[in-house]
């Protein structure tokens, strides 16, 4: 039965769209997982499945329990090791990077579109479903991520390196 993480986007951030981690936890619980954990408030839950899992029933079920709208990345124990091996920023602080996790790889032209030099010294790397960032001057001042929103126009939601370095182990053990 593989192991599982749903990164949940744009929950409990600033004080908005609230999800308690209790509640979102039975509710996986009650779908009929298991071995479910949540990890920080952010909405990154851990689970066990014996089928495969649909993002949009977990979206659906979301939305019936909590009112909301709430786009669900699912990625497995093994997406998140190969995350983590093809990080172009190696030699880069670990504070100032982040991994974007789309719904689906963003097409080739879209991608050849992308100015990133207009936001320089941040910097960015597609690989496949994730978007790497390098963000020197900080998440909360860079102009970058909503940028790449708007010229993606694809589902994505953002977790710190070392958020995504801890799911990758908790989700291994």
């Amino acid at each position: 039965m593989p192991r599982c993480v749903a990164l949940l986007r744009g929950v409990n951030v600033g004080g908005k769209r609230k999800v308690p981690m209790s509640e979102l936890r039975m509710l996986f619980e009650s779908l009929g997982h298991s071995d479910v954990s949540t990890f920080i408030q952010s909405g990154n839950v851990l689970f066990t499945s014996r089928a495969r899992v649909d993002p949009a029933d977990l979206e659906s079920a979301m939305a019936d329990r909590f009112a909301m709208v709430i786009p669900v990345f699912l990625r497995t124990h093994h997406e998140l090791e190969a995350v983590l091996g093809r990080n172009p920023f190696g030699h880069a602080d670990a504070s100032k990077l982040h991994v974007g996790f789309m719904a689906a790889k963003p097409p080739a032209a879209v991608v050849a579109g992308i100015d990133a030099a207009s936001f320089h010294p941040d910097r960015l790397a597609i690989r496949d479903r994730e978007l790497y960032l390098h963000l020197p001057i900080g998440m909360g001042r860079s102009k970058l991520p909503a940028y790449l929103d708007r010229q993606l126009k694809i589902p994505v939601t953002i977790r710190n390196w070392n958020t995504v370095t801890m799911l990758c182990e908790l989700s291994g053990s």
